[in-house]
């Protein structure tokens, strides 16, 4: 098979580069949201948001706390007598975190603690950690299934028909409990659903496939899964830069030592520095991180020292005479689960405090009926307890070194992670195998570091998010291989080793088959010396593509290379296949293609002779010949012998290769994974679930509104002031439906009971009943007021109507007599015109004639010009349609208030009132608009008269400037003369005037009406834009 290429040189047309950029920008912004980076451990679950515009942010618990305890409870419906109520189709309330650990003392059966320990365990249920955890809780109730190769667990809370629930889906329930908590962080609208999820080095195919399903039922789409001491690596790695190998600098070597709850694991990791190309001929420094070697201790953690104190207390409480004498014996302790759940969680707070302190004493009220416990517990005897476990410590970190092949010496620091770690003796074997306390280092946040990790690895991943590029790489932690059926024979052979990369750099796989016919592989995975097998491959299409191939190009069996490519998945790290071909060399050129093809060349996508595409993401390519056929050996030989027959050598034909691509399917092995329809029924139960939590949110919040409005009702019926408002009937009526409702409330299992239609009903019935007596005594209270309120708005309203009367009147007397005026100054200016052109001179031209004669029609026309009107709005910004519309709402309203108040007066204070203070405030904004309205179009008017007459002021001022400058020096008339010093000395008279700061001067002749108001402002304006423009010119000398 070829590998994949490009073509150099080739030039992209603008427009393929143009449309590649917009699928770019239109990609991205489609998946733009928000990623999550999850760190599942056996005690805590700890989630980090990555959104837009906000950098890792810890998601809260609804109870503010930054990590969510790993347990899930549910709470069983119960009637009055305290018995558990499950019928089919329903659903008891479901419990998180530290909530759920609040009831493990009143039903330690309902809560499932430390559910992470139970994933992926063998299907026969031979697996220690099942018996481990039924013997710390002994009250929960589970199971192995081996049809579905799940962990069952079975609640009190459900109907015996119900179906037990799988581990998976417990922890679905979890996930999705971080997830709606993610989400409400994010913002309304913001969707969380893609994640980065932390695992242990350890984890098998099995249990990694456990985590997957679980969050795929959650509604969280997995991107990658990364071991805890990566994920600490990377939250190290992303504030600082390391030595740069390409310099010749050596690289940092540092163990992550992470001891949990339920494990410890020690990951060996490479930091360095590394200068790749970028764009064009640049390069670029990344950072690397790199697992080399892991090594581990399942059962090493903080659960193993609490059983140890555990088995502790119940000893000593044995020893106890009380005890004695009832003659109680360990498994009786071991079995109760309220008892045990005690001891668990007392055992856990005296440890911690054994990081701290010397000693520790814990005390239980009757620990059993009528016996109390109080026992006291030193850091020595805990260390005395715990000396099996002491010399365990050191091992994860020897495999580690081992399987990278290093040596102490070349470790720069251990990084300590977990809770667990603080523990005193752990630390002092760290000191002891290190050598040096100073390697010993706190650099991280022991809490959040891997989900920290997780988080940024999953804005990495994402391509709505930029992040300082850092190249990871995990590696297997098992070795994998595959196995074929060949006859009677098995072969088997391994392909990844435990130490094989995943991630950046890993290794392809290009495994090549002598097969000509469709075979099937089985994958598997060494775990603990046995290979388990973990999924299966068959081709589809191979016996049809040899004999295409024959048949088509005449290639022999012997020819044909059957190759398949395997690597290990960046996702989840395990084996997976790629693809497949089956090919042979023929001779001959290569033919010519479609106009596709023709396309692709020119595109540099199909071209066969071109130069491989390397990406330096990508890792190496190996050739794994699983046997090592003859065939093709005897060929080429016999081709040999034939070449040489000939006396004369001929021209090397050209070969080219044919292929075709192997069709295959692929399923898991392992562990039973639930089919479609048992999916499909995990789902719809959990959907249907979430539905219940929905309906019973709304009950309980339809249950506490009835309730609250029952003492409302009650302290309503005791209220002197709401007896006007309603008859003795009416408050009788309320009495006793509320009396009613009360007894129904006090009643536990009618209330069970009771839907969230029903509750609203009760609800609905004592409102019906009370909020018409409470709107009637409001409306009593309110409407005075606004009574008074709107006649007032009335009054205003009637001088209003007054004030505009007397202005449209005024108006259109104004411009009757301007009209007149108008008609009379233009008679007069067409009788002087008219002497003027008969009175012009005839005589001979004299000495004045080549001077110019100043444009008299301009002048005549600037001096008798005058203001023209023609419509009375010049005069008023109201018209007469104006005053109708306000006299018309001024007229309703008051004839409406006459009569509703007329119509109130008659009626009593229980019944129904017609006068509102609705209808009352809707009358008076009625009479608010249209007076606004009016003001408003006053004060539009006066802005456009101010803009008109400036724009007037500036053109006369620039026509006069012009005339004056084109009159000669020295060559006037004496007529001439004695104009332009009469314009000038007005000129200077009215510069002069605004420029002292003098108020322009308006003279009134006898006889003349007095400016209205809007006048009188119009030539403030114009005074004041006439000093304004005045003043910002430059002083000149008379012409």
């Amino acid at each position: 098979m070829l590998p994949p290429g490009r073509r150099r040189g080739s030039v992209l047309a603008p427009g393929v580069i143009l449309l590649g950029l917009f699928l770019l920008f239109a990609s991205t912004a489609s998946a733009a949201g928000s990623v999550l980076g999850l760190d599942f451990g056996t005690l805590n679950i700890k989630a980090a948001l990555v959104k837009p515009g906000i950098p890792l942010e810890i998601v809260l618990t609804k109870d503010s706390k930054r990590k969510e305890t790993a347990a899930l409870a549910f709470k069983p419906n119960r009637d009055s007598q305290n018995q558990i109520l499950a019928e089919n189709g329903t659903f008891p309330e479901r419990a998180y975190g530290g909530d759920a650990l609040a009831l493990q003392g009143r039903m330690p059966g309902e809560v499932f603690p430390n559910l992470k320990s139970l994933l992926g365990l063998p299907a026969d249920g031979s697996s220690e950690m099942m018996k481990t955890y039924n013997t710390r809780y002994p009250a929960v109730m589970i199971g192995q299934m081996e049809e579905i190769g799940m962990v069952m667990a079975k609640s009190h809370a459900f109907v015996n028909e119900e179906p037990p629930w799988s581990v998976q889906e417990l922890l679905a329930m979890e996930l999705a409990n971080v997830k709606r908590n993610a989400e409400t962080m994010a913002g309304k609208g913001m969707s969380v659903e893609d994640a980065v999820v932390t695992v242990p080095a350890f984890y098998t195919a099995d249990e990694r496939r456990a985590i997957l399903l679980a969050a795929e039922l959650a509604g969280l789409n997995v991107n990658a899964m990364i071991t805890d001491g990566l994920a600490v690596g990377l939250d190290y790695a992303k504030s600082r830069t390391f030595p740069e190998v390409t310099k010749g600098e050596k690289p940092e070597y540092h163990i992550v030592y992470d001891m949990g709850a339920g494990s410890t694991t020690a990951t060996l990791l490479r930091f360095q520095g590394k200068s790749v190309k970028d764009v064009g001929r640049y390069n670029k420094t990344v950072q690397e991180v790199a697992v080399l070697g892991t090594g581990w201790d399942r059962t090493l953690g903080g659960d193993s020292f609490n059983d140890v104190i555990v088995t502790d207390y119940v000893h000593k409480f044995l020893t106890k005479p009380v005890m004695k004498s009832r003659g109680t014996e360990m498994d009786e302790i071991r079995h109760d689960g309220r008892i045990m759940s005690r001891l668990w969680k007392d055992a856990e707070k005296a440890r911690q405090v054994l990081s701290a302190n010397t000693e520790t004493t814990s005390s239980f009220e009757e620990l059993m009926p009528d016996i109390d416990f109080r026992v006291k517990l030193t850091r020595t005897d805990f260390e005395g307890m715990t000396t099996a476990f002491a010399d365990r410590v050191a091992s994860p970190i020897k495999d580690a070194l081992a399987a990278a092949k290093l040596g102490m010496t070349d470790i720069d620091s251990i990084i300590l992670f977990g809770g667990a770690v603080r523990t005193p003796f752990v630390q002092k074997k760290l000191e002891e195998i290190v050598g040096d306390s100073k390697k010993l280092r706190t650099n991280v946040n022991a809490d959040e570091s891997a989900v920290f990790g997780a988080a940024f690895k999953a804005a990495g991943l994402s391509p709505s998010f930029k992040v300082k590029e850092i190249r990871d790489s995990d590696i297997a932690g098992y070795g994998a291989g595959f196995v074929l059926q060949d006859g009677e024979k098995e072969r088997r052979q391994q392909l990844f080793a435990a130490t094989s990369p995943v991630g950046s750099g890993a290794t392809t796989k290009q495994v090549s088959f002598k097969e000509r016919e469709d075979f099937v592989i089985g994958i598997y995975q060494h775990v603990d010396g046995i290979d388990r097998p973990v999924g299966r491959m068959q081709t589809a299409n191979l016996t049809a593509s040899i004999r295409e191939l024959n048949t088509k190009f005449g290639c022999v069996a012997e020819a044909i290379s059957t190759k398949f490519s395997m690597k290990l998945s960046s996702v989840h790290g395990l084996p997976e296949v790629l693809s497949g071909t089956v090919s042979c060399e023929v001779e001959g050129s290569v033919k010519s293609g479609s106009v596709m093809d023709t396309a692709k060349d020119w595109l540099g996508l199909g071209k066969k002779d071109q130069e491989p595409l390397v990406n330096e993401d990508d890792g190496p390519i190996e050739e794994v010949e699983v046997t090592t056929s003859s065939a093709s050996k005897s060929a080429s030989s016999s081709s040999s012998g034939s070449s040489t027959s000939s006396s004369k050598t001929p021209e090397k034909p050209k070969k080219r290769i044919e292929s075709i691509s192997i069709a295959f399917t692929t399923a898991p092995r392992g562990n039973p994974q639930p089919g479609p329809e048992e999916l499909k029924r995990m789902r719809d139960r959990l959907a249907a679930f979430d539905r219940s939590d929905h309906a019973r949110m709304s009950r309980e919040e339809a249950l506490n509104v009835l309730e609250s409005y029952t003492y409302q009702v009650r302290d309503f019926l005791g209220n002197s002031d709401y007896s006007k408002s309603a008859t003795d009937a009416m408050r009788e009526e309320i009495s006793k439906l509320l009396e009613t409702t009360r007894s129904f409330m006090e009643s536990s299992s009618d209330v069970a009971k009771a839907t969230e239609e029903t509750l609203r009903q009760k609800l609905n019935g004592l409102r019906k009943l009370v909020e018409p007596v409470k709107a009637r005594r409001s409306e009593d209270i309110a409407r005075p007021e606004k009574v008074a309120a709107l006649r007032e708005s009335l009054d205003q309203t009637e001088k209003f109507v007054q004030m505009v009367r007397e202005q449209v009147d005024k108006a259109a007397t104004a411009s009757s007599k301007a009209s007149i005026l108008e008609a009379s100054k233009s008679a007069e200016a067409a009788a002087k015109s008219a002497a003027e052109e008969s009175a012009a001179p005839s005589a001979a031209s004299d000495d004045f004639d080549d001077l110019e004669e100043p444009d008299t029609a301009s002048i005549s026309s600037t001096t008798s010009k005058g203001p023209k009107y023609s419509d009375p709005a010049d005069f008023s910004p109201y018209s007469s349609a104006d005053l109708e519309d306000l006299e018309s709402v001024y007229e309703k309203a008051r004839a409406w208030l006459t009569e509703k108040e007329a119509a109130q007066g008659k009626l009593q204070s229980h019944e129904e009132p017609v006068l509102l203070v609705k209808d009352i405030e809707a009358q008076a904004s009625k009479l608010s608009t249209v007076m606004t309205d009016l003001v408003y179009k006053k004060m539009r008017q006066q802005q456009s008269q101010s803009k008109s007459s400036s724009s007037s002021t500036k053109k006369s001022s620039s026509a006069k400037t012009s005339k004056t400058s084109k009159t000669k020096s020295g060559k006037k008339s004496a007529k001439t003369s004695a104009t332009a010093t009469t314009e000038e000395e007005g000129a200077e008279a009215s510069a002069s005037s605004t420029k002292s700061g003098r108020p322009a001067v308006v003279t009134i002749n006898s006889g003349d009406e007095m400016p209205s108001e809007e006048e009188i402002m119009r030539m403030v304006r114009e005074a004041k834009e006439g000093g304004a423009e005045t003043k910002g010119k430059r002083k000149h000398d008379e012409l």
